[in-house]
């Protein structure tokens, strides 16, 4: 089926209003509401499920959402850590001294009715943090040399970010099942191996 509320949408989409908040903002608004029960306890540190997402987007904002500043323990190694656990308040650049909620520099978009969209993050360009990262998430530094070597021998800071080619078509029609825009058929069985 179609989203009725489409039009609305795409002009809420177009007028560019997106709400901003930390990931510790969206946790303290879901630890403190009243108006849903979810399925597990709200704390610190945990993965944002579809159903806080939709809730944040739908039933707090009512607009696109960008959360930003996630634990650095929910995100790939390569994503830049920072400081102090949060760096839109001024953390320092030490991320050897960073606190037990340190979080890294990337952000999801969320959209109300399908949740995330777009997420993204700054790369970590810093060496020795890189390869002590790689390390805390039990993989083998040695694999990853070529990675390494990008830093050692030149980088500079740069981020990246993907977009669900799926949940963006999803956003522009409407279509609310995300099977059916699939842009290519699926059948099972249908692919040998």
């Amino acid at each position: 089926s179609v989203d009725a509320k489409l039009p609305e949408r795409l002009r809420t989409l177009a007028a560019g209003r997106v709400a901003r908040i930390t990931y510790t903002e969206a946790i303290d608004l879901l630890q403190k509401t009243t108006k849903r029960k979810f399925s597990e306890p709200i704390r610190w540190g945990m993965d944002l499920k579809t159903e806080h997402e939709r809730f944040l987007a739908e039933d707090v904002f009512g607009s696109p959402l960008a959360i930003t500043e996630y634990p650095k323990d929910l995100k790939a190694f390569y994503m830049r850590v920072n400081s102090e656990g949060n760096i839109a308040s001024g953390g320092t650049d030490d991320a050897d001294n960073a606190l037990e909620k340190t979080t890294v520099a990337a952000f999801d978009i969320l959209m109300p009715g399908l949740g995330e969209v777009v997420g993204g993050s700054q790369r970590e360009e810093r060496l020795h943090v890189l390869r002590r990262r790689i390390e805390e998430v039990g993989l083998d530094p040695e694999q990853y040399g070529w990675y390494l070597d990008l830093r050692r021998y030149g980088s500079i800071p740069h981020s990246g970010f993907g977009v669900g080619f799926d949940r963006l078509v999803q956003v522009v029609t409407g279509v609310e099942n995300i099977r059916d825009v699939v842009p290519f058929p699926r059948v099972q069985g249908s692919i040998d191996f």
